[in-house]
């Protein structure tokens, strides 16, 4: 039998207060009862002898404590997860949105999952190819990473998010691949958007969509990623698929927290956000991997807007360091109408090498790409140059380098939200841009490559 309590105490926002309890757990769920049988609930975020604190999911307004009784279930959130989850939308607390009928459960996850433990950690080395030359090619994503996408606001990080769910595949045969889908805080708009680019492709019958619009509460933006990961780590690691986990924008996620650290009155870290905000990010961020004798895995996109464009801000700055690297997104590049406008320089997949080569990729990539990087690189360079002193202060090689890095952003990096590139297509594209320069400049790369693959694409 349940425990009831008619003493509640106070609510400031998001945050009740109810007195007198006993037995309670932190994460335990609650349900409060109004007077006329309408039902809100919460959970426990905090306990002080006979005290807890609870953090209601829905807003707090026209809830009258005087008559309303809070219930403890004993448990904590749980998903209702099976392989019928595919193809479906839900809200932020995991219930269905697409109005088809709720999951016949296989089973119930706590959303708060577990960590992986480290010892049982298999590396990440096999390459999932998303159809981007710019991240394939140069910033290659490898299964079982953790790679973020910086953008900015105003930039097409929506379309790219998109682009990367409809097109990403782990190459080889009988490999079962799926994509959970998180949309933190976003507007109705971009909601459809997504909905309606899954559905229009049929893409949408490999994915799970976990939708949390800008109008629902922000304490259901906290759960919403946990959602999304529980149930990847459902069909990842009970049901063996390869699941990639896309989720934006986790700058919506940070500011739910912060509101709910505010609430609280907790002493504030950076810019306001709470001290634990790098804990709660890891603890979000980790549960990406593979293990070892589980043939599934958890690879995740989470993509963010940096606050005024800066990267030193608390929420790019601590995602940095916990994740594998990271994709950025350039305004300068979008204002020129590349798209997607990745700028490949300040890019890093820190696991990229793992994932690339003979019987991966192909065996000239690694050569290829350090090649690119260092011609784009001097080719930006001599586009400085000229513009400050004139076409007149280039070499010939310089404004062959300059004529390169055009190129390589007209047609490696803009390669359009519909193109799809096989691995092949990139680096033969690769080759077809470095035949530009001269060959004594081809220093990067293997002779045998050169005399293998250049003379065929130039």
């Amino acid at each position: 039998m349940l425990k009831e309590y008619r003493s509640i105490s106070e609510v400031v926002g998001p945050l009740m207060l109810v007195e007198g309890v006993e037995d309670v757990k932190y994460n335990e769920l609650v349900e409060i009862e109004q007077a006329n049988g309408e039902i809100r609930q919460g959970k426990v975020l905090e306990i002080n002898r006979d005290k807890a604190l609870v953090q209601l999911f829905e807003v707090s307004q026209g809830l009258k404590i005087s008559t309303a009784k809070a219930r403890f279930l004993g448990k904590s959130i749980e998903l209702a997860v099976s392989m019928d989850m595919l193809g479906r939308v839900f809200d932020g607390m995991g219930r269905a949105k697409d109005g088809g009928a709720d999951i016949i459960a296989e089973k119930r996850m706590d959303v708060n999952g577990q960590p992986i433990n480290p010892a049982a950690r298999d590396y990440p080395d096999e390459f999932i190819q998303t159809g981007i030359s710019a991240i394939d090619g140069l910033n290659t994503l490898v299964r079982g990473q953790k790679l973020p996408v910086f953008s900015m606001s105003g930039l097409p990080h929506a379309n790219l998010a998109a682009q990367i769910a409809r097109q990403a595949k782990v190459l080889g045969a009988n490999e079962s691949f799926a994509v959970v889908f998180a949309a933190i805080g976003i507007t109705y708009e971009e909601a459809e958007f997504f909905i309606d680019d899954f559905r229009k492709t049929g893409a949408i019958e490999r994915t799970v969509l976990f939708m949390n619009l800008a109008d629902d509460p922000a304490i259901e933006r906290i759960s919403t990623p946990r959602m999304a990961l529980t149930a990847a780590e459902y069909l990842a690691f009970d049901k063996g698929m390869h699941v990639l986990v896309i989720m934006t924008d986790i700058t919506n996620y940070a500011e739910a927290m912060r509101e709910v650290s505010a609430a609280r009155k907790e002493v504030p870290g950076r810019r306001g956000y709470p001290g634990y905000m790098y804990t709660d990010l890891a603890s979000l961020y980790e549960r990406a991997g593979r293990i070892r004798g589980k043939k599934g895995s958890i690879t995740q996109i989470p993509i963010l807007t940096m606050p005024e464009d800066d990267k030193t801000h608390p929420i790019p700055d601590l995602t940095g360091y916990i994740t594998e690297g990271q994709i950025i997104l350039s305004r300068e590049l979008y204002k020129k109408g590349f798209n997607p406008p990745i700028d490949v320089l300040p890019s890093l997949s820190r696991l990229k090498d793992k994932g690339i080569g003979k019987n991966k990729t192909r065996e000239d990539h690694a050569d290829t790409m350090n090649q690119l990087f260092a011609a784009y690189s001097l080719g930006k360079e001599a586009k400085e140059l000229s513009a400050i002193l004139g076409d007149a202060a280039l070499t010939e090689t310089d404004k062959k380098y300059a004529k390169f890095a055009e190129e390589f952003e007209r047609r490696y990096v803009s390669q359009g939200f519909e193109t799809n590139r096989s691995i092949e297509e990139t680096l033969d594209l690769g080759w077809e841009l470095l035949s530009i320069l001269p060959r004594s400049e081809l220093k990067r790369i293997k002779d045998e490559y050169i005399d293998k693959y250049l003379k065929s694409k130039a």
